[in-house]
């Protein structure tokens, strides 16, 4: 279908501004560039306090009506070079509120300061602390974990090798072939906000250190073993029509599926890279991140009921 209406007006006046793409940025630039285009989250929370997930800066979350007792840990996007917890605290307000459960919003390093496994290190420390404390915070120790682009890259892979339980995985358009070879990267490649050659560029600061490659599965998850996916918990995959990563988050969901996981996939046609985190811009926002809340509320009263 057509570019959703909100959407075109959107892409037409983030292009009047005439920003410079980001890979004609540093990573310090670019950096900039979106802390200057910030704007506080007007979604009213009960509680957010700053804290230390095992010597990993993260967020909590509390909404003023709970309805669930587990957690979710939330890595945010960015191509593993952009975004914190300052860029995402939209995000997790909504979840937070619309779910009726904590969130916990993991502030892992970035690349290429920090290169790969750095990020992957971080999330894994950060859900095994949340797991640990979860009472301290005032959760059941049921975890689920999400995130959006290369958060959801970072989430599938905390889902396939976990330290502790996972009861579910809600990724949101996620990055899992790294090496690009799907249709969308050619189809959507440019035009939509996140471009192809904006992808490259983040892989490249991603894998800039000595360690991993385009086939480790802990970079590119699509490409994990059977026997590990079959472990994997139930997930709700998000995708959108115009992103290049579309075809990412489809066939990981086809995957999963395939290896026996329940799986949900819902794509949002006429959507861009990136729509999950307009509110108050896109409709479609809205709906995606409670659709999100939703699928990790009701995994979390399975969770207890099976307890």
């Amino acid at each position: 279908m057509p570019l959703h209406r909100q959407t075109a007006e959107l892409l037409a006046g983030m292009a009047a501004l005439n920003l410079p793409r980001v890979e004609e940025q540093t990573p310090e630039e670019a950096r900039a560039q979106r802390r200057a285009m910030l704007r506080p989250s007007t979604e009213p929370i009960a509680e957010v306090r700053d804290l230390d997930a095992g010597g990993v800066g993260a967020r909590l979350y509390r909404p003023s009506a709970t309805r669930s007792p587990g957690l979710l840990v939330w890595f945010h996007g960015g191509g593993w070079v952009l975004g914190d917890l300052e860029t995402h605290d939209d995000v997790c307000r909504a979840l937070a509120n619309r779910g009726g459960f904590c969130v916990l919003s993991v502030d892992y390093r970035l690349a290429p300061e920090h290169p790969f496994p750095c990020a992957v290190d971080d999330a894994l420390t950060a859900t095994s602390w949340a797991h640990a404390h979860a009472g301290e915070l005032g959760c059941e120790p049921i975890v689920a974990v999400g995130g959006d682009s290369a958060g959801g890259n970072l989430a599938a892979v905390v889902a396939n090798r976990p330290a502790v339980p996972i009861v579910f995985q809600a990724l949101v358009y996620p990055c899992t072939d790294a090496r690009m070879a799907l249709h969308s990267y050619t189809e959507n490649a440019e035009g939509y906000w996140l471009t192809t050659s904006a992808m490259r560029c983040f892989y490249d600061h991603y894998l800039s250190g000595p360690d991993g490659s385009r086939e480790d599965p802990r970079v590119s998850p699509l490409l994990e073993d059977d026997a590990r996916l079959a472990s994997a918990p139930s997930a709700l995959v998000v995708t959108a029509e115009y992103d290049p990563l579309r075809d990412d988050g489809a066939a990981y969901a086809a995957r999963l599926t395939e290896a026996g996981v329940s799986t949900t996939h819902v794509r949002f046609d006429g959507q861009i890279h990136g729509f999950f985190t307009f509110a108050g811009l896109l409709d479609d926002c809205r709906s995606a991140q409670s659709l999100v809340a939703e699928a990790v509320h009701t995994a979390f009263s399975k969770a207890v009921a099976a307890a």
